[in-house]
């Protein structure tokens, strides 16, 4: 089964919010609404790890990926509380240079907390995926090829030493990926990477669907339907 069969939805910030320039906020009563959708269709969330090993064992049906780029701490006030309700994992992508920091990447704000190391290892803890997202959110496409080793490599080797296991995948900034960027992830020894749409390394730039606060069912509804129509039949 190819990787981009099954749908992987795009998360960022779980959180109520008085301005969203960047649409990156759900607020938690929608997100609640959201995983309650996916439940009530049978569906259940994973985290791309769990999503991956299913799809190897040919187990993967029900299953769509969680993601949670740049490792807000929302996350775990908000968000883990109503996946674990549901039973559902998700992975969260963190940028391990600015643990503890804020968004700074985003000029127009609002500034949003993101996790610490012990936060990170706290919600590892409860079954979810942590990977990377860079150490320092750069676009990695185009990006000088001293400063793209750094940022995939560095990162991987951040968050191991945090979390004291084996990190397996990353989220490219942005969404970008280009030849090179994805020939970096793989020799830095990731073994899937999560983008916007497909690329020609398959596994190493997956696409994902994002969610807003604007997804109620109708939306949810078309943006699965939408999924299988372009990249299902892979």
């Amino acid at each position: 089964m190819s990787p981009t069969r099954q749908q992987v939805l795009m998360y960022h910030s779980v959180d109520d919010f008085d301005e969203d320039p960047y649409l990156i906020a759900v607020r938690p009563a929608r997100f609640a609404a959201q995983m309650a959708w996916l439940r009530g269709r049978g569906l259940r969330g994973v985290s791309m790890r769990e999503l991956l090993r299913a799809q190897r064992e040919g187990t993967a049906q029900r299953l769509v990926g969680l993601t949670f780029d740049d490792g807000y701490a929302d996350f775990a006030t908000h968000a883990l509380p109503v996946l674990l309700r549901h039973g559902f994992t998700a992975t969260v992508f963190a940028v391990t240079g600015r643990l503890g920091g804020d968004n700074a990447w985003d000029p127009l704000g609002p500034r949003k907390p993101l996790m610490t190391a012990e936060q990170l290892r706290q919600v590892a803890d409860e079954g979810m995926e942590v990977a990377s997202h860079t150490q320092t959110h750069l676009s990695l496409a185009g990006a000088p090829t001293g400063d793209l080793y750094h940022e995939v490599k560095t990162s991987r080797t951040d968050l191991e030493a945090i979390l004291g296991h084996e990190v397996i995948g990353l989220a490219y900034p942005y969404g970008h990926a280009d030849r090179e960027a994805v020939e970096a992830v793989r020799a830095a020894g990731y073994t899937y990477a999560c983008g916007i749409k497909p690329g020609e390394a398959d596994q190493l730039c997956l696409p994902r669907t994002h969610v807003s606060d604007d997804d109620r069912r109708l939306r949810l509804t078309v943006k699965r339907a939408l999924h299988y129509w372009k990249w299902g039949r892979r």
